[in-house]
């Protein structure tokens, strides 16, 4: 019997152990979203020792690269969000940009063109890239106040797509077939930066097969995915082949408009699921310090079923 009691608070602990191990991993990789950086810098401005970090990681999920094509293609941009956690003190994560005039409908409009965004799973999730991102197309906005602004982006993963999706509200392509006059915009950009690799009657961006592609475990979309979630199959089914790199063109809006909408948006929003993890998982901080303490077990301390028919 004290062998089987034994044995019973043997697993015990282990289980509360694991549990206890779960929490705290699942705190710190929370905390460490929350405390993620993300700070605008020109290219000028980024040292060659973060920029080989970056490199680093855009070889983590990437196919097809080498470290001179991402300094060329680094080079023809005007800056980029870089993400630090700064527990670590390190970069986690890159956005890079270019700003730029195009025409749309034989008008010049204000443009920023989004490359390539990578972010080191662990810190997937993380809201300050979005934060750093909309507060550098409010001073983009102040700058040219009477124009609108276009946010273009070309995606070869659904992720990007989201960013799109999820934050803009006038934007193409749209899955509920919405903002169908910003087609042009797309068509415009495209043949103007690139000509040779648009596919007008498809609207996709196809660079051959010796292009950078996401990794095969790389944001993979599941059957699950596909029927959760509206926008990641519209996705897929306007961009089929991105699994061997072909890009999906996009573009949203940024005008006063749109801004009165984000404020609306920020100021009215609930608090987050993130936010609610956080304040419950710091509530139980506590609990979990005390659980790992536990006091040594004798079989006097199982009231066993002889005991309780004593």
């Amino acid at each position: 019997m004290a062998d089987k009691v034994d044995d019973w608070y043997k697993k015990s602990d282990e289980n509360t152990f694991i549990k206890t191990q779960k929490k705290k991993k699942n705190m710190k990789s929370l905390a460490a979203k929350q405390a993620l950086k993300a700070i605008y810098k020109k290219v000028s401005k980024i040292d060659v020792h973060e920029i080989r970090q970056m490199y680093g990681i855009y070889c983590q999920y990437y196919e097809n690269t080498t470290w001179d094509i991402f300094l060329r293609d680094l080079s023809k941009k005007t800056g980029a969000f870089v993400l630090y956690d700064p527990k670590e003190a390190r970069v986690v994560g890159f956005s890079t940009i270019m700003t730029c005039d195009i025409i749309v409908q034989g008008q010049a409009s204000r443009a920023v063109f989004s490359g390539d965004t990578v972010i080191e799973k662990a810190y997937w999730g993380s809201r300050a890239l979005q934060m750093a991102f909309y507060k550098f197309m409010i001073a983009e906005k102040v700058r040219y106040p009477r124009q609108a602004i276009h946010w273009l982006l070309i995606s070869k993963g659904f992720k990007t797509y989201l960013l799109l999706a999820n934050n803009f509200f006038n934007y193409y392509p749209n899955p509920e077939n919405k903002d169908q006059h910003l087609a042009g915009v797309v068509d415009s950009y495209c043949k103007q930066m690139f000509a040779e690799y648009y596919d007008a009657d498809k609207r996709i961006l196809d660079f051959g097969g010796d292009y950078q592609c996401l990794k095969g475990d790389v944001a993979e979309i599941t059957d699950a995915m596909r029927r959760e979630n509206q926008k990641i199959d519209f996705f897929e089914q306007c961009n089929p082949e991105w699994r061997r790199g072909t890009e999906l063109p996009c573009v949203g809006v940024f005008d006063w408009n749109a801004l009165a909408k984000y404020a609306l948006r920020f100021a009215t929003k609930p608090m987050s699921k993130g936010r609610k993890e956080a304040a419950h998982l710091a509530a139980q901080k506590t609990k979990l310090v005390l659980a790992e303490v536990r006091p040594l077990h004798s079989f006097d301390d199982v009231v066993t079923p002889i005991k309780r028919r004593a």
